[in-house]
């Protein structure tokens, strides 16, 4: 089964904390995902940030509950139900959620507070009520980048051929290919070879990487234009090829890509994007979010 969102997780934390005993976190995460029959694979899912998606939401579902008085903490990472969240077991025997803790003065104080989530109401969309505050941040993000990414694309296709064969050089070089600024050289014109640049991966030019850019609008790049690079490849004696367009590759060539015994990559508008973004090409930052959590450490010095 898919993870439940954070408020899922708020009753099952309750009934494995109800023996009284105090709980670390990660015993609740454990006991948590053994109760809901997690498999191996949902607790191998990860937020952009890294963290364990099951453990993020169990935080923050402590955290709520924490402020609906359900839980106290009595000491680092500890957890410990109290009679209210006992009397909330009893008296919520399927779901327990933010409608359900608004019931308590306690809690709504914390909910009104400035920069904390939104209040549950009928015109929020379910992702926006479910998710916890991180996964919120990650998902606007993302809704950011992926505009940014389609605006990025749209203006390389009104730029120049040589435009995007420059920029994929540049991009190539902020990934870390070739190890000098000079490692990057723009092929692209007559006698080219079928190539629009080359990155050499070592100082004396051993192992390269051979480039191909194709800025179209709307045409997709079939098995025959992948079958002449490999070509172009091969004849060079070469064993490394990304080929970058701005459109799409269609089935065929993505699966003959895969088969060829050299290394080939297909780079396609919608990765391209994300890439100039990830890499900081052709972009430049104008915010920056830190987020802030309790130095545990500075309390108990």
């Amino acid at each position: 089964m898919a993870i439940p969102d954070f408020q899922a997780l708020m009753r099952p934390i309750l009934q494995v904390t109800s023996d009284g005993q105090q709980w670390s976190n990660q015993e609740i995460v454990r006991s948590v995902a053994q109760a809901l029959e997690l498999t191996p694979e949902d607790l191998q899912e990860r937020l952009n940030s890294g963290q364990p998606r099951i453990q993020n939401r169990v935080a923050w579902a402590i955290i709520y509950l924490r402020r609906a008085k359900a839980l106290i903490r009595p000491s680092r990472g500890v957890s410990e139900i109290t009679e209210r969240g006992r009397l909330l077991l009893t008296e919520n025997p399927t779901r327990i959620d933010i409608g359900v803790l608004d019931q308590f003065e306690e809690f709504r104080e914390f909910r009104s507070r400035k920069g904390t989530t939104k209040k549950v109401s009928p015109d929020l969309e379910p992702e926006e009520v479910n998710t916890d505050p991180i996964e919120q941040i990650e998902s606007a993000l993302a809704s950011i980048d992926n505009a940014v990414a389609s605006e990025l694309i749209e203006r390389i296709k009104t730029q120049p051929f040589d435009f995007l064969e420059r920029l994929v050089l540049r991009l190539m070089r902020a990934m870390n290919y070739g190890v000098l600024e000079e490692s990057a050289e723009h092929l692209g014109g007559s006698g080219d070879e079928g190539f629009d640049g080359v990155i050499r991966l070592d100082a004396l030019g051993l192992e390269k990487v051979y480039l191909q850019a194709k800025r179209y609008t709307d045409n997709t790049v079939g098995r025959p234009a992948i079958q002449g690079f490999v070509g172009a490849l091969t004849g060079a004696g070469a064993t490394r090829g990304v080929f970058i367009t701005t459109s799409k590759f269609s089935a065929d060539a993505n699966n003959y890509a895969k088969q060829v015994p050299l290394n080939v990559i297909l780079i396609d508008g919608e990765k391209l994007g994300q890439l100039l973004i990830q890499y900081r090409v052709g972009v430049q930052v104008k915010q920056d979010f830190a987020i802030v959590e309790v130095d545990e450490d500075f309390f108990e010095e």
